[in-house]
């Protein structure tokens, strides 16, 4: 075990590893995917947001899947590069600046995605089985009720308290905290669910 270290000696690399986390997660690939593709600016169709449902109302399936794999693995990079090199406590910062980065990117005046996506490649990067338990429930409620916003707050809820369960309480903490600032981020999609106004998967709209 190594000796503790002063907090003022510690906090510029937790900096560090903060800004590298929110560098790779402000990169909007939704953005980028569409218009590389010709699809002109996502932001100005369906909901607005640069995230794969969204891009899923283009009706390009292919891209939606790209912009949901470049969004997830964001988030596991800058947990797996920060843990090989620094170590978990760094990794922990470093994936949390990832969720940051992809929500409020600041390329595109801190308008960013609802963060799932990020989300789950975070998880990916912690503890990869505690990710397949997020598909699989997602999954599971989309199926059962056709909504992608209610699939991830469900899931959300979810997955920190396997993480304890599992033993993982650090990482449970840090996922939890990322479960709530989801769950502000899809303040809207709440209440549009609470009045039935929510759109399905797969609507254009």
């Amino acid at each position: 075990m190594p000796d503790p270290i002063s907090w003022s000696y510690d906090l510029p690399y937790y900096l560090l590893a903060l800004a590298f986390g929110y560098a790779l997660g402000s990169i909007p690939f939704g953005l980028l995917i569409t218009k590389v593709a010709g699809q002109g600016d996502i932001r100005s169709i369906g909901s607005g947001n640069i995230g794969t449902t969204n891009v899923l109302r283009t009706g390009k399936k292919s891209l939606a899947a790209l912009t949901l794999l470049g969004d997830a693995l964001k988030g596991t990079f800058a947990v797996v590069l920060t843990y090989a090199y620094v170590g978990i406590d760094m990794a922990v910062i470093a994936g949390f600046g990832a969720f940051i980065g992809h929500l409020f990117p600041v390329w595109l005046k801190f308008k960013g995605g609802k963060g799932v996506a990020t989300y789950l490649g975070v998880l990916f990067g912690f503890y990869w089985p505690a990710g397949l338990v997020f598909i699989v429930l997602w999954a599971l409620v989309a199926f059962l009720t056709k909504y992608s916003s209610l699939s991830a707050l469900v899931t959300s809820l979810v997955i920190p308290l396997v993480l304890w369960a599992v033993g993982l309480p650090q990482i449970g903490q840090a996922m939890g905290l990322m479960s709530i600032i989801l769950w502000v981020k899809h303040h809207e999609n709440i209440s549009r669910l609470l009045k039935g106004t929510e759109s399905k998967i797969g609507n254009k709209s």
